[in-house]
């Protein structure tokens, strides 16, 4: 049993110059590529998310656009398994549950974007499917949203969907955190 890394939609379209900037990508991405060179180092499990959007209307993570690729800072490597999705609950319409049952990880290590939407309702499913999930809160990132005419900051955007999924959905801690949990295995 061991630690599992979840990559959730850390995609170009997120990144400066993408269709969809998020506050403070370049910084999770950064976390995010810490715990996965630590994953990867100690030949822990890792698989990879990408959202490609299919609906009418769609603005980003448009298929086959530069846009929908996993960025470079975490691009898949050897026989890292992508899961490809169409919602923001990265379980829905694909066989991540199934990957996640044979490989029975004592630990779902989750990251990536955005905290308010697939890493909230991902971890939400993880949880509720019986795993034990762990996000690593400075390796996620999100934006800034409007709420009947009022702008609520990005920070503020994260740091309620980390506290609300902080009990009873997940252990939601740091990068240094994660990767000194990986050492205990």
């Amino acid at each position: 049993m061991s630690n599992l890394l979840l990559l959730v939609d850390i995609q170009n379209d997120y990144f400066p110059g993408g269709a969809m900037e998020l506050v403070g990508i370049n910084e999770a991405a950064e976390n995010a590529r810490s715990i996965l060179n630590d994953f990867r180092l100690k030949n822990l499990p890792v698989i990879h998310v990408q959202h490609i959007s299919n609906h009418p209307g769609a603005t980003f993570f448009l298929p086959g656009t530069h846009g929908s690729e996993i960025n470079q800072m975490v691009s898949p490597s050897g026989d890292e398994p992508v899961v490809v999705k169409n919602f923001p609950n990265s379980f829905r319409g694909t066989s991540l549950q199934e990957m996640l049952n044979m490989k029975k990880p004592e630990n779902l290590v989750i990251c990536g974007a955005m905290s308010h939407m697939c890493i909230d309702a991902t971890t939400r499913a993880a949880f509720d499917l019986g795993f034990n999930c762990m996000v690593a809160e400075d390796a996620c990132a999100t934006r800034d949203l409007v709420f009947k005419g009022k702008t609520i900051k990005a920070s503020d955007v994260h740091g309620s969907f980390m506290a609300a999924l902080s009990s009873p959905y997940a252990k939601v801690i740091s990068t240094r955190e994660i990767i000194v949990s990986n050492n205990q295995f």
